[in-house]
């Protein structure tokens, strides 16, 4: 595969997505900038931090261990997997996985066969550089490897946990992504600045992502600002994801490569605008 096939890719897809050319000379928009980093820039620290497993290695040199989710196991061979060896209830994720088909909820061990899960982990482990297609160089040096967390539970009357998305430039939060309700065909969402503040005006709201109901401003907000910087500091642009469960906030991942860097859920005067907020020479 040459060096240029990459680059080929992204034009090519950036063009069926949105119908015209990308700029990767000057990048100017949120995604311009974050394929631009993708392709040009050294994504090493990044295979670590979007590794579902291996992040929790950075999260812990942050000082932030307490925020992480508990770990029951994490198996590079399937013949490692042994069921009666997890409690009741947990979650199967793939490290390199995108969160679509390599999450699995376990509510009852019980109800499953340890041949079912293990076929599930034997497949997952078999996928590897995942973000090949959408050239997002972080996955290709990721050891594939399945782990278990706790389940985490939801909150009254919720029908999936919400994620609190933090954009961060320049080591910096600059507004809230939140994701709702989740079902399988999408997900309720809103956008927020740092006061809490909604944004409606600045999404494209469309059957994947629909327009969700303006949340209560957590209580600890300041306090995921505050983790969400401390995870952000080294990076010119990353998305950090957070769970707040009753009123314990839970680190969820980092993503640099939101939609692989092609995102239509923002209108382009936002991304416009987010885009001039990163410095593409921060941390170089």
């Amino acid at each position: 595969m040459g060096v240029h096939f990459p680059v080929t890719l992204v034009r090519i897809r950036y063009f069926f997505r949105f119908h015209k050319c990308v700029n990767l000379k000057n990048p100017r928009d949120l995604n311009e900038k974050i394929l631009y980093l993708k392709l040009f820039t050294d994504t090493s620290r990044w295979s670590i931090c979007a590794d579902k497993y291996r992040v929790r290695e950075y999260v812990e040199e942050c000082g932030l261990g307490n925020y992480l989710v508990k770990l029951y196991g994490v198996w590079f061979r399937v013949d490692d997997f042994h069921l009666k060896d997890l409690p009741d209830s947990f979650i199967l994720k793939a490290n390199n996985g995108d969160g679509k088909g390599s999450n699995l909820v376990v509510k009852n061990k019980f109800d499953w066969k340890e041949d079912e899960l293990r076929h599930v982990i034997k497949t997952w482990l078999g996928k590897k550089n995942i973000g090949a297609l959408a050239a997002e160089p972080q996955y290709k040096k990721m050891t594939p490897c399945v782990i278990a967390e706790e389940l985490l539970p939801l909150e009254k009357g919720g029908k999936s946990l919400v994620d609190y998305k933090i954009w961060c430039f320049n080591g910096k939060p600059y507004c809230i992504w939140t994701c709702s309700d989740r079902d399988n065909n999408g997900t309720e969402v809103m956008t927020y600045d740092l006061d809490w503040k909604p944004m409606p005006e600045v999404c494209v709201f469309d059957s994947r992502y629909r327009e969700g109901k303006v949340m209560v401003k957590p209580q600890n907000l300041n306090e995921m600002l505050t983790v969400a910087e401390c995870l952000a500091k080294p990076f010119p642009e990353v998305r950090l994801d957070l769970y707040n469960v009753n009123g314990k906030i839970y680190f969820g991942e980092i993503t640099f490569t939101s939609l692989g860097g092609m995102m239509d859920f923002y209108t382009p005067e936002f991304l416009l605008k987010m885009g001039g907020m990163v410095d593409l020479n921060y941390g170089m």
